[in-house]
């Protein structure tokens, strides 16, 4: 038991009760410093971090924008689409002229019918063979002639039909041209749409970029 300086009676304290008045009076004074010490450090992090980001982010978008710029000039092109007529145009004629009326088609089926009738006049004159050889052989060779003559019709339907689209698709040549070039359109569209959205996730990244510049509370 002690006195005060005002002559009061003062009990001393519990040497527990001591170390926890102490450890409560300084801990507002470390609590107060970390923060200090983390705002300090966290956005230079932080700024550091979407800076390495944004370098190696920047050269692949100009890298987007020239392959797009080339891009969309091809597609714009009008000789492109032309060459690309001429060379349909062709097409089409080589096929035309394998297909039509005396075109290597045509006389695939001739040759594959005359064959098998050849070949029946010349059985028929054939003494190679015993009688039964003979009927075999025969009978084998009127049904190949059978089946070519419909197989040759049935060409000659087909190559029909086909010469026909081959000639509405060379009356049409100015409308298939206008969708070629349609469809060259739609191609620098979908390739602009694509460089906007490059360019939006980069601006994006930018922004994050500069409310890193700023300092804390500003």
């Amino acid at each position: 038991m002690s006195r005060s300086v005002d002559g009061c009676r003062r009990w001393p304290l519990p040497p527990a009760l001591v170390a926890v008045a102490f450890l409560l009076g300084s801990a507002p004074v470390a609590l107060a410093q970390a923060p200090t010490t983390a705002d300090a450090i966290t956005p230079v992090e932080e700024f550091s971090r979407q800076l390495e980001e944004f370098k190696k982010s920047i050269p692949q978008l100009n890298k987007r924008i020239e392959d797009s710029t080339a891009a969309v000039g091809r597609w714009n092109d009008v000789e492109r689409a032309r060459k690309e007529i001429e060379e349909l145009r062709a097409l089409v004629g080589t096929a035309l002229g394998a297909v039509s009326d005396n075109g290597a088609v045509s006389q695939l089926g001739a040759r594959a019918l005359a064959h098998t009738r050849e070949k029946l006049r010349a059985l028929e004159q054939d003494n190679r063979f015993r009688p039964e050889e003979r009927q075999f052989l025969t009978e084998q060779w009127r049904r190949l002639r059978t089946e070519t003559e419909r197989a040759t019709e049935e060409l000659a339907a087909a190559r029909k039909e086909f010469v026909d689209l081959l000639r509405t698709l060379q009356t049409n040549e100015d409308f298939v041209d206008e969708l070629i070039q349609i469809r060259q359109a739609q191609k620098a569209l979908e390739v602009i749409q694509r460089l906007t959205q490059d360019i939006r996730q980069a601006s994006d990244q930018l922004k994050r970029l500069i409310g890193g510049i700023k300092p804390p509370g500003a």
